[in-house]
């Protein structure tokens, strides 16, 4: 994994590790590759099991991809007491999600001590430019003294 210039070693090691603990990533076979401060990538091989009808990967993939990619970018810019939970996200689907990888960043564009909001990109990446397949608007919330949310 990438890790950024600016980033404490300690905020990366707790993003990596609630990452390691997310089923459905690892189920898709993402994988976490870079974390700086304000941003987060993830990257997916394509895999036939991702898609939808068309041979497509799945506009709900590339929601989920991106949503975690927003949400740990927001991990970046909180306390090390609080976690974060999406409240609201937007995704346009902008082109077929054909590649033979993917590329998902989270970019924290408002930090708050309440809510934070995030923009995602999705690009397709394969033997060409790497070409944009969707983007996100993402709110969350910042959770704070809740026993019943872990990192």
């Amino acid at each position: 994994m990438k890790g950024g210039s600016q980033m404490d070693a300690e905020i990366q090691q707790r993003i990596e590790a609630s990452f390691a603990r997310q089923g459905a990533m690892q189920t898709m076979g993402a994988e976490l590759t870079r974390v700086s401060h304000k941003l987060v990538e993830i990257e997916l091989p394509f895999h036939e099991k991702l898609t939808q009808q068309h041979g497509f990967l799945h506009a709900g993939v590339i929601s989920a991809a991106l949503d975690t990619a927003c949400g740990y970018a927001a991990y970046t810019v909180i306390e090390p007491d609080t976690s974060v939970l999406t409240i609201e996200f937007k995704v346009n689907m902008m082109s077929p999600g054909r590649g033979e990888r993917f590329l998902f960043r989270g970019e924290i564009i408002k930090p708050g001590s309440t809510i934070i909001v995030a923009d995602g990109r999705g690009y397709a990446l394969g033997d060409g430019p790497a070409k944009l397949i969707a983007s996100m608007t993402s709110t969350m919330m910042v959770m704070r003294g809740r026993e019943d949310i872990r990192e």
